[in-house]
């Protein structure tokens, strides 16, 4: 297994390996040092004969040390370095693949490099999608028929979006990756819409994975749970944008002014670039953490996300909508306010809301954040009456999610079976 170098990707990869030593594969999980340091207390005592950690080391580059050789805490001027370094490494990739010579090889997005040397010497390698097909499906849309109108107009970008979207059309290495899958691509995703029509894009069938949430309960911080024990059932939010990215202090200030409108608890985790010496207290509007008291707590850099998402008094969560995010959302019953940053995020926005289990806090025509705005839709979503609807779906979609259990797991083991089998 060879995931992108960001939380985000690695975590369902390595749920992924659990799921499938459980049925008699043995995993090799290629990342760099540092990623592998932050998961290792993740792979379990039953795990740990049949999952090994893999060490892929980068070129050194003299503004990308070691440490940097992770999305988490880079800084957001180092992303395109990180990726030429993590191309760079095909030759380290290569004498790992011809040292373990493993049966199979699944990676991840962009890494048309490490399919193409897998199948140069005869190992079927399968590329494993980890978020949101709907996205995929957008860019190869505009990518094989410009001009023809997108089937799903549930999904499309917002006039400040589309700049970006138009720079990730233009990128030929997803495309190629996509492509140079054997025969199979493995999805994170629920929606047989998009699958299908992603199925007919790329002439391959789509497998579903299921949510692959780690939803195992972390008590070691005390503080965080008797805080949240206090609070009535449903009344807090879970604030948080993800692992890769850093709110500036203008948005920080109209994020805190929106949560202290609301007039709702809440629990926020604020993130800064590594190296960068900078705390909370530089950031808030002054006065803020005085003024919502014990309505509010504000953590830097790390909170066990899975953990307060599960807790009875969290009624909704204020979030990037990173799909990992929203997966975990949807499995303990949590509806969504939506914020949308970057990449795939305002498209998944666009699918919370389309199936019900969130509202978006629009931004304005400039693309900024806006405090009233965001006041409004925690409301809704958390306490108003005109939210029943929203809540009750989140419940519906975390029953239904949790019905399905390991069924589609079944149908993932038949398929790279297939595939090796017929190396």
């Amino acid at each position: 297994m060879l995931p992108w170098l960001a939380h985000g990707h690695i975590s369902p990869f390595l749920e992924l390996a659990k799921k499938l030593t459980n049925k008699n594969f043995h995993i090799y999980l290629c990342s760099t040092p540092i990623n592998l340091s932050s998961i290792k207390k993740n792979v379990t005592k039953e795990y740990c004969e049949s999952i090994e950690l893999v060490e892929l080391h980068l070129p050194s580059l003299p503004n990308l040390p070691p440490h940097y050789h992770t999305t988490n805490g880079l800084p957001h001027h180092l992303a395109n370095t990180l990726i030429e370094a993590f191309q760079n490494a095909t030759p380290e990739f290569s004498k790992i693949l011809q040292t373990l010579n493993p049966d199979l090889v699944i990676y991840d997005l962009n890494m048309t490099w490490a399919a193409e040397f897998a199948s140069s010497i005869n190992i079927p390698a399968v590329q494993f999608l980890t978020f949101s097909i709907a996205m995929i499906v957008l860019l190869l849309h505009m990518f094989n028929k410009p001009g023809v109108e997108f089937p799903f107009p549930e999904i499309y970008m917002r006039q400040h979006e589309m700049l970006q979207m138009q720079k990730l059309a233009m990128e030929n290495s997803k495309v190629n990756a996509i492509r140079q899958s054997r025969d199979i691509i493995l999805v994170k995703d629920f929606e047989v819409k998009y699958m299908d029509y992603l199925s007919e894009l790329v002439s391959k069938k789509i497998v579903p994975i299921g949510s692959l949430v780690h939803d195992s309960i972390d008590q070691s911080d005390v503080g965080i749970m008797q805080w949240l024990d206090k609070k009535e059932k449903g009344s807090s939010v879970f604030v948080s944008f993800g692992s890769e990215w850093f709110l500036s202090k203008e948005e920080i200030h109209e994020v805190a002014q929106g949560i202290e409108l609301s007039k709702v608890n809440f629990i926020w985790v604020i993130r800064f670039p590594q190296d960068e010496k900078i705390s909370i207290h530089d950031v808030l509007p002054q006065g803020f953490l005085e003024r919502v008291g014990e309505r509010g707590m504000v953590l830097e850099k790390w909170a066990p996300q899975a953990t307060i998402l599960q807790h009875t008094s969290i009624g909704g969560f204020v979030s990037h909508c990173g799909w990992g995010s929203l997966t975990e959302s949807m499995k303990f019953g949590v509806p969504i306010i939506a914020m949308p940053m970057y990449h795939d995020q305002p498209i998944n926005a666009r699918i919370v809301e389309h199936i019900g289990m969130g509202v978006e806090a629009l931004r304005d025509e400039n693309g900024k954040l806006q405090s009233e705005e965001i006041a409004k839709v925690i409301r809704e979503v958390v306490i108003e009456e005109s939210g029943e609807g929203v809540r009750k779906k989140a419940r519906e979609l975390s029953e239904k999610m949790n019905m399905k259990g390991d069924e589609d797991i079944d149908g993932v083991v038949v398929e790279l079976v297939a595939l090796c089998n017929n190396k």
